[in-house]
């Protein structure tokens, strides 16, 4: 078994730029519209709690998207150093129309379960459920799911 690297996904620049800039401006809208016109006091900490949660998210995806996901013949990994699957682990890939998965990507069934990982845009996981994609091109998620689906079924023969 290599360590080559067979395919990546990454989230490119302008995908990226437009993923953080729109969850800055909810972030700044919504804070804005608590501080001009403060409405009740429920709504005043709704408003300022989903604003801040807003920019956090922003900051948070900003950071996440400036790695990128590695298959090889053993692993999936992040380019951070995290482990995401082992390929032998792997039970299912979903890609399907009605699956709970990140935008243009796919999920993953694993054997057992890890810990809960977040990062907003690139991918998650939690328990025996991991999520490819986000703010990733659907082109690089369907060839790498297409790879692992092949390798899976190899497997089984």
């Amino acid at each position: 078994m290599t360590d080559e690297v067979l395919v990546t996904v990454e989230a490119s620049g302008l995908r990226r730029v437009m993923g953080v800039t729109m969850l800055a401006v909810v972030g700044v809208a919504l804070l804005s519209v608590a501080v001009s016109n403060p409405p009740s006091l429920a709504w005043l900490v709704f408003l300022l709690v989903v604003g801040l949660g807003a920019l956090w998210l922003a900051v948070r995806m900003w950071q996440g998207t400036q790695y990128k996901i590695e298959l090889t013949e053993e692993v999936l990994r992040c380019t951070d150093g995290t482990v995401i699957a082992q390929v032998s682990d792997i039970e299912a890939i979903d890609r399907g129309f009605f699956a709970f998965k990140p935008s243009n990507g796919f999920l993953i069934r694993t054997a057992t379960p890890g810990a809960r990982v977040w990062l907003p845009g690139l991918w998650w996981r939690a328990g025996r459920r991991i999520g490819i994609g986000g703010v990733t091109p659907g082109s690089q998620s369907k060839t790498m799911s297409e790879i692992l689906s092949a390798m899976i079924a190899k497997r089984s023969f």
